[in-house]
């Protein structure tokens, strides 16, 4: 049952790609390299991978960021760039099961953020919904659990 929380700032960095449902792994993939950025300047990591994805159209275009939290800001170097979550109010989920499934129970908490009467931190504009956060949580190493049926994904979208 999704509920809501509040967050603080949280600082990041990632690596921005605009792509398709189809070529989502050209962000994706990349997760290692920020992992591997951080350790080669002695930053370590302020939990796991997600996704920000900030402006969607399931038929077209999506501009995602793939990201890692930091502690304390870090300036970004290249395409690696520093960010920064907004604080407020989330509505969050967690799923625990294959990636896949995520577009149901994305669906569903849609859905049930409308029946509670929530508005999200989002536009709708001529190229998609553009958002200021919404978040998927990545909490599960694939290299200690390497079925995608037991991951757990926490989902967090920012309200308005």
């Amino acid at each position: 049952m999704p509920q809501i929380i509040e967050c603080p700032e949280r600082h990041y960095i990632g690596i921005r790609k605009s792509i398709t449902m189809t070529t989502f792994h050209l962000v994706a993939d990349r997760i290692g390299e920020l992992y591997g950025w951080l350790a080669a300047r002695g930053t370590p990591p302020a939990g796991g991978p997600f996704f920000r994805y900030l402006v969607i159209d399931m038929d077209g275009d999506l501009v995602v960021e793939a990201g890692v939290p930091v502690h304390e800001p870090v300036p970004g170097e290249g395409d690696i760039i520093a960010g920064t979550l907004p604080a407020g109010r989330y509505v969050q989920e967690t799923h625990v099961g294959h990636p896949d499934q995520l577009v149901d129970v994305t669906d569903a908490l849609l859905r049930w953020a409308r029946e509670q009467g929530l508005s999200f931190a989002m536009s709708e504009q001529p190229d998609g919904q553009h958002w200021d956060s919404r978040l998927e949580f990545y909490h599960t190493n694939p290299e200690e659990q390497p079925d995608m049926t037991k991951w757990e994904i926490e989902l967090q979208f920012g309200l308005a």
